[in-house]
């Protein structure tokens, strides 16, 4: 970036970029990440996160980000706001049919049904839709064990043999697979059996007069894949759906018009507008090369919260996540939103959460006026570029599947998995260092909050199988098995003094599910040894707490005067200065997860 370049904020407001460089370069220097003898121009660097992919994420769009662009793929307009789609997982088919119409009733304007071992029985379809009205409320399946018998089931209950045009049966044989459910992608008959099934599908959604197909890239997302890597997966199981319904006798335009594509929407709003305006793009480009006419190439796109962002411990965070993924999912221009009940992650989701997750989208599509614009971020430098970046990366993971053979095969021989692999291992790396934070688990825990209780998920849906990877299992997994004993934290100084790295270690060792005791403050070592009760009263590991002078000032008095009273893992928390010798230390950085483990291995 060239500081002679202008930002037009304003007719009459004109500033060279320099002049940003300059405001921004004050800022880094007082918080102390940039040194007086940095440039200017060093806040590039400081200020520009990478994404999982490798994808510069710009602190600031600017005009010549976007010079040489090709022209963005928009969404159409969406009228009074995107399709409100709330999901139904309960295998009580009363119960689910209950939760579907009071959903229908107070906002949500269609449905996702899991059937079959996910969900609801098929046989048990028309209990659960009882009541509802398939020719006005668009009805998506999600039946991977068995779409078919959930695709006949559901043909049976159309009346006059009809249904909303927008409904899906939400046949996906490839996402099947990839969630362990339905046919395995290493049979070598995979290919012949999801034409059938596509073939079949296709036929029974042409009698019905809905879609026929999903490409569902949560998929892959929920076992940890980047944006990139859902995009070029969701490019590649779209051209297999293609060619599978091509083979079938069907053209491509008519093949375009029976299928959906479904992505996830994360807390992170500016990556998810970008990954949803790219799918577009690509989709359009993909049909252009099949042949597709014009008015044929506009992708149909479903949104749905993550599932691995959402933590079970401090659960009403949830409702934040999916909030700002529903904004994301809005603004990137979603057909259709679900957003999912905050207590997802700990079973099935009560009244409460259902109304919550259905009025997140009514609050932002009716108050905040979020669809009222087709494509909000359009012609924002930093979004188009992001876009244009992601839709890039996503058509070279395309080629990658591609070169493997296809989807299947690239599933059959494992180089897809292992990419994801890849990236499931940096954001893990990432987690554990705290650089990727999540609230309310490995940031802010609640060590002693009750946790709501809900009903468990049916056997074959996604919660259940090992189909996710949430985001912070590692610090959950800790947290399931709290430690028997706390650390005994000794307050070296006044309250002003230590309470800065006392809070952060408490949170810290909370995040691993170890609690602290903290008596302080402490003015000398006599003072923090009438606190310290020792092994006998389940205090083995002390971690001392104040500022560096008074580490250095009494620090190694006080490490030796804990050890002959019997603690037996003495950590610091920031860095240890020379003469005092620790076991362990604890600062902002530190590998938490690692870090923990280690502590909770001296913890009786």
């Amino acid at each position: 970036m060239t500081s002679d370049a202008h930002l037009s904020l304003a007719d009459d407001h004109e500033h060279a970029v320099g002049d940003w460089e300059a405001a921004a370069a004050a800022v880094l220097r007082k918080a102390g990440r940039l040194s007086a003898d940095d440039p200017d121009s060093a806040v590039w660097e400081r200020l520009t996160p990478s994404s999982l992919d490798g994808i510069a994420i710009t602190p600031l769009g600017t005009p010549g980000l976007v010079a040489d662009l090709p022209e963005p793929v928009r969404p159409p307009a969406r009228g009074d706001g995107w399709d409100v789609r709330a999901l139904l997982a309960d295998p009580d088919a009363k119960a689910s049919n209950a939760a579907a119409l009071t959903d229908l009733a107070n906002g949500a304007t269609s449905l996702l049904v899991q059937v079959g071992e996910s969900g609801v029985a098929a046989a048990d379809l028309g209990t659960a839709l009882a009541g509802v009205l398939l020719d006005a409320a668009p009805v998506v399946l999600d039946a991977p064990s068995d779409p078919l018998a959930a695709a006949r089931a559901f043909a049976e209950l159309a009346t006059g043999g009809t249904v909303d045009p927008r409904s899906n049966l939400g046949v996906d044989p490839v996402a099947a697979a990839v969630r362990g459910l339905g046919t395995s992608p290493a049979a070598p008959s995979t290919g012949d059996v999801a034409d059938e099934v596509v073939a079949e599908a296709a036929r029974i959604a042409g009698e019905l007069g809905c879609r026929a197909l999903v490409v569902d890239g949560t998929a892959v997302h929920d076992l940890g894949g980047s944006d990139a890597q859902e995009l070029g997966y969701v490019l590649a199981v779209g051209a297999h759906h293609l060619r599978a319904l091509v083979r079938a006798g069907h053209s491509v335009d008519e093949a375009s018009g029976l299928v959906e594509l479904r992505l996830a929407a994360t807390d992170e709003q500016f990556p998810t507008i970008a990954k949803l305006r790219a799918v577009r793009r690509l989709w359009a480009r993909m049909l252009e090369l099949s042949g597709a006419s014009t008015d044929h190439r506009a992708g149909v796109v479903h949104a749905v919260t993550s599932r691995p962002m959402m933590t079970r411990y401090d659960p009403w965070v949830n409702m934040l996540r999916t909030c700002v993924a529903a904004f994301a999912a809005g603004v990137g221009g979603a057909d259709a939103v679900t957003v999912l009940p905050f207590d997802s992650r700990l079973g099935l989701p009560d009244a409460f959460s259902r109304r919550i997750a259905r009025n997140t989208s009514t609050l932002l599509v009716e108050e905040s006026h979020v669809a009222k614009v087709a494509d909000p971020a359009g012609g924002a430098h930093a979004v188009e570029k992001l876009t244009d970046d992601l839709a890039v990366a996503g058509w070279d993971e395309l080629g990658r599947i591609e070169a493997a053979g296809g989807v299947l095969a690239a599933l059959e021989d494992g180089s897809l998995r292992a990419r994801v692999d890849e990236v499931v291992a940096e954001r893990e790396s990432q987690v554990a260092s705290r650089r990727r934070p999540i609230t309310g688990l490995t940031e802010f825990p609640h060590l002693h909050e009750t946790l709501p209780q809900r009903a468990p998920y049916a056997e074959g849906a996604p919660e259940s199988t090992g189909a996710v990877r949430p985001y912070g299992q590692a610090f959950e997994a800790m947290r399931d098995e709290p430690a028997d004993q706390p650390v005994f934290l000794a307050a070296m100084g006044t309250v002003a003094a230590h309470t800065a790295r006392a809070t952060f270690a408490a949170n810290l060792f909370a995040a691993g599910g170890v609690g602290v005791v903290n008596p302080g403050p402490h003015d000398d070592v006599a003072a923090v040894l009438s606190d310290y009760t020792g092994p006998d009263g389940g205090q083995q590991v002390v971690c001392l707490v104040g500022q560096d002078k008074a580490y250095a000032s009494w620090g190694a008095e006080l490490v030796t005067a804990l050890r002959g009273a019997g603690a037996r893992w003495v950590v610091l928390a920031g860095t240890a200065p020379d003469g005092v010798e620790v076991d362990d230390t604890c600062a902002v950085g530190v590998d938490a997860l690692d870090f923990l483990r280690r502590t909770r291995g001296h913890l009786a």
